[in-house]
């Protein structure tokens, strides 16, 4: 397969935040180095953004939700395979191995939407499907998915009685309830990010993930206020009287809004304010152009035992569906580094678990 270089500007618009060339200068502000490439095997238009971070005295390449390009699912192996293998020539010998966040779709979505998470199966028979078809069987199912791999998008299309009608009635009634309650929605700007970060890393204690740094926050306004560009952010808070209770930064690109992040305080629960917030993204969003608004993380489907669950139950209180995805995949190119990688992924998460909070290596 061949793949030709290309400038970061020339990338193609797509509806995928992450593969647009404002996500490539976030990253670039953080230290990443983003490298961009048409993929002429794919078809016409069809390109791809690669970002490359450091491990120690060697680099990691990562393809953030992308090729954006499927092929048929028999061929998502064979096709990886010599994606990796073209990707590896051109970005040098000190790359230890390449990690995609494939947004193609899961070949086990029937499987997920009739049963859950109970017709996954497990990592090893995944990744012998994965490689059916390929000559080298080097394809590894990463640790944790980079973005979520089941997300439910909800269908903007419509007049806004259309969206509230396609609603679980007891969303109404809690959007309903926030307003008459006196919860007040309104765009904030960056001056608002420290409210915003601090309610943000209330959320991550109570929820017990760990939280992206100030400085990541800071990126992705400072590009937006530097450069004209076609993707644009939704940055809302919900408050009532002086107490900030909810938050959400929602990327928005070619007719799709991203919900990114979120906020949410210990504090009123009861008012209800994540709802009137989502509502109030999905107004601006369509006013925006988009047809789509993703919500992100749900669980396969009404499972209590999985940890997603409880969004679940709230997300698809707006309608809309979920959609399956493959998840995130690696491609080791050095063995020994990649090793170490994994066996530092282990320990980050295990010490997440405990409370520790150590960073990403």
């Amino acid at each position: 397969m061949n793949i030709r270089p290309k400038a970061m500007t020339a990338l193609y618009p797509t509806d995928i935040l992450f593969q647009t060339p404002y996500w490539a200068r976030v990253k670039a502000r953080l230290g990443l180095s983003p490298h961009a490439f048409d993929i002429p095997a794919a078809g016409p238009g069809k390109d791809v953004l690669v970002l490359l971070k450091p491990f120690g005295n060697h680099k990691v390449a990562v393809v953030p939700q992308g090729p954006e390009h499927a092929p048929p699912k028999e061929q998502y192996g064979p096709f990886l395979e010599h994606f990796s293998h073209a990707l590896a020539a051109r970005l040098g010998p000190d790359v230890a191995f390449i990690r995609y966040d494939l947004p193609w779709a899961s070949p086990y979505a029937a499987q997920l939407a009739r049963e859950g998470q109970h017709a996954m199966p497990e990592p090893r028979l995944r990744e012998l499907r994965m490689n059916m078809g390929t000559s080298s069987w080097n394809i590894r199912k990463a640790q944790e998915d980079m973005t979520p791999a089941n997300s439910l998008v909800v269908d903007l299309t419509g007049e806004e009685t259309d969206l509230l009608a396609r609603m679980k009635p007891k969303m109404r009634y809690n959007i309903g309830l926030a307003r008459r309650r006196g919860v007040v929605v309104r765009p904030a700007c960056e001056a608002d990010l420290p409210s915003f970060y601090s309610l943000y890393r209330q959320t991550a204690r109570r929820n017990g993930f760990s939280p992206c740094g100030a400085a990541h926050f800071a990126a992705v306004f400072q590009e937006r206020a530097d450069t004209l560009t076609s993707q644009d952010f939704l940055f809302l808070l919900a408050r009532h009287g002086q107490d900030v209770l909810a938050g959400a930064i929602v990327g928005v690109s070619e007719g799709t809004a991203t919900f990114l992040y979120g906020a949410s305080s210990d504090l009123k629960r009861n008012l209800m304010a994540p709802a009137l917030m989502h509502w109030g993204a999905m107004r601006l969003a369509r006013a925006r152009g988009c047809s789509r608004y993703d919500m992100g993380a749900v669980s396969p489907g009404d499972d209590p035992a999985h940890p997603f669950h409880g969004l679940y139950r709230f997300k698809v209180g707006f309608g809309g569906r979920i959609e399956y995805r493959s998840g995130t995949w690696d491609y080791p190119l050095r063995h020994d580094v990649y090793a170490r990688y994994h066996d530092a992924e282990l320990w980050r998460g295990l010490s997440e678990r405990r409370g520790l909070g150590q960073p990403a290596p």
